[in-house]
């Protein structure tokens, strides 16, 4: 590893370094076409619209892919968001033993892998959130690092369910940003389309992503079973420099990475972590890695 004259270590390979911010992109990208890819090859278009004359057209619900992020079928099987399904559960006051039974794939999937690694890999919301990084860093607006607490979302994530139990509505089904993304690209709908845009505003004028980190729902409940998961940030204190990179590079809280930077722990054990690999690829000395296990 070489050294600038200041004295500040350079990254080795710099194309290396950014394969984990690449890579997820990618699969975020890769997420929005394997939606899309049913509607388009049944001949329909994407915004709720339609192409072609008077005849007949496919119905992509007969292909073996289709749906959205709140509920997809797989070859014949059924695969729902499960905080969506706790939602339904809450608001009808007589959970359907089916639809928690369809959810529960997805949770397995995460707690294995990491809870909030949906959050990092997959929400389409993260996605646009990194495009409004990059605009807030063109025009130099400096926005609150934190100005609420990260736990803050596992309690709305219970005001959440006791809401919608009291509406009878499935209460963030119906506000969700991630709809206004994904359902809005593969259905023209229009949910969630107003608070897409005031957190976007929020993420400009405000604070830095203080919708993942602190208000979102389902990343609080995604944060409740992140620790389990087996996928983590290594940490190697002999390579640190401390030169708190990898900090400021962190999409979910930089506070979750004090416990191995203070040398007390090996592991970034939070269940915060999106395990999107931001501070691996921003550590010059390579002190910090992605993989599997708890140590």
């Amino acid at each position: 590893m070489s050294t600038s004259s200041a004295g500040t270590p350079k990254p080795a390979n710099t194309a290396f370094r950014l394969r984990w911010t690449a890579a997820r992109r990618a699969v975020q990208l890769a997420a929005l076409l394997l939606f899309a890819a049913p509607l388009l090859m049944a001949g329909w278009s994407l915004l709720g619209l339609t192409v072609g004359g008077e005849d007949a057209m496919a119905t992509p619900s007969a292909l073996p892919f289709f749906g959205s992020l709140s509920s997809s079928s797989l070859g014949g099987a059924t695969f729902v968001d499960p905080f969506a399904a706790l939602q339904v559960a809450a608001a009808s006051k007589a959970p359907d033993p089916n639809l928690l039974l369809f959810a529960l794939p997805v949770v397995v999937a995460y707690g294995l892998v990491r809870g909030r690694a949906f959050c990092g890999w997959v929400c389409p919301v993260n996605l646009v959130l990194e495009g409004v990084d990059f605009i807030r860093r063109k025009l130099n607006l400096s926005v609150k690092e934190a100005p609420i607490p990260r736990h803050a979302k596992l309690w709305v994530a219970v005001a959440v369910l006791a809401l919608s139990a009291t509406l009878s509505v499935p209460v963030f089904e119906a506000l969700s940003p991630i709809s206004a993304v994904n359902k809005g690209l593969l259905f023209g709908s229009t949910a969630g389309l107003l608070m897409l845009a005031a957190i976007v505003v929020a993420e400009l004028f405000w604070a830095h992503r203080v919708w993942c980190r602190s208000l979102c729902p389902l990343g609080g409940f995604y944060e409740a079973i992140g620790r389990l998961g087996r996928v983590n940030v290594k940490y190697d204190r002999d390579a640190c420099i401390h030169c708190e990179a990898c900090q400021k590079a962190c999409l979910a809280d930089p506070i979750i990475l004090a416990p191995v930077l203070d040398e007390r722990d090996t592991v970034v054990r939070a269940g915060d972590c999106m395990a999107c690999g931001s501070c691996v690829d921003a550590c010059p000395a390579r002190a910090l890695s992605l993989g599997l296990g708890k140590r």
